[in-house]
């Protein structure tokens, strides 16, 4: 039995506490979750330098898990494309039982074994299951590994086959639940930090980020757009005006920002391409003219 399953003497009469000792404890196995996700610092950014290779080179980012856990991964992917624009024809979500189970249990779903895609020797799964043994992740793990993918296993249970199969291990040791078997508390906050973690790391070694902003975000509401045009006038010195039209005419803050600093926008995109659209290395290698960008040679 996985520690995830066991049940804790302390909590065993749990039900006839007040309410307020029974928000205290919980209150403190969140931390706890949260604490536990320390000791695997070392091996997130492992998998993030890996990662980071493969997806330079073109591969897509996977994510696996069933129940609670693939609906924390799923979760963490899909966030991926409105906040850094990553492709989403390079992502990949994988839920056992498939989009209903997002909102609805799925009867049997995590004891599936079949996976629906073909993964490549450049792709990168993040495979999430709190008890490192369900056989929907395992077997998306698995495939991928088979096709020479990188795998990366997510579990809160030590020496499970999903630690020892990955190869990047992130134990995420939780233990026993306040309510024994419901890892929607302490292993699913412990997965939800640590899978925030590696995509943001991962996003901003993709160049994703600038001076700690989200500059490749999609700007497509209102509230969005007001955003983008602070990212403006906080990266270039413009006016709210200046930094609006900027963004309506090239639509996306990357090159809204070069051509604010004087880049033409017709060659804005061709210097984001050159530098693999890591817009500091973009700025940096357009050099400055009198305050202003120009391209090299100008």
């Amino acid at each position: 039995m996985s520690s995830t399953e066991a049940a804790s003497p302390r909590y065993q009469d749990i039900e006839t506490w007040p309410d307020a000792a029974v928000l205290e404890a919980l209150w403190e196995a969140q931390m706890a979750a949260v604490a536990a996700v320390r000791p695997a610092l070392p091996v997130l950014e492992a998998a993030v330098t890996a990662a980071t290779a493969r997806l330079r080179a073109g591969g897509r980012l996977a994510y696996a898990g069933a129940g609670t856990s693939g609906r924390i991964a799923v979760q963490d992917g899909a966030e991926l494309t409105p906040t850094f624009n990553w492709p989403r024809d390079r992502l990949l979500l994988l839920m056992a039982g498939g989009d209903e189970a997002l909102v609805r249990a799925v009867e049997g779903a995590e004891d599936q074994t079949e996976v629906a895609v073909a993964f490549g020797p450049l792709d990168v799964l993040v495979a999430v299951a709190a008890s490192g043994t369900t056989p929907y992740t395992m077997a998306c793990l698995r495939a991928a590994k088979a096709a020479g993918a990188l795998s990366i296993g997510v579990a809160s249970s030590p020496g499970t086959p999903l630690l020892a199969e990955a190869d990047h291990a992130v134990l995420l040791d939780t233990g026993a639940e306040a309510v024994a078997g419901s890892t929607r508390l302490k292993a699913g906050t412990a997965q939800k930090a640590a899978l925030n973690l590696f995509s943001t790391l991962l996003m901003t070694r993709l160049g994703r980020v600038y001076r700690g902003q989200m500059v490749d975000m999609l700007a497509r509401n209102t509230k969005l757009r007001r955003r983008a045009v602070r990212m403006l006038v906080e990266l270039t010195g413009t006016r709210p005006e200046q930094a609006a039209a900027a963004l309506e005419t090239t639509g996306h803050v990357k090159t809204a920002v070069l051509v604010l600093q004087g880049v033409p926008v017709g060659d804005a995109e061709a210097v984001l391409a050159r530098s693999a659209g890591d817009l500091r290395v973009a700025v940096e290698s357009a050099g400055t003219k009198g305050g202003s960008l120009a391209l090299d040679g100008t």
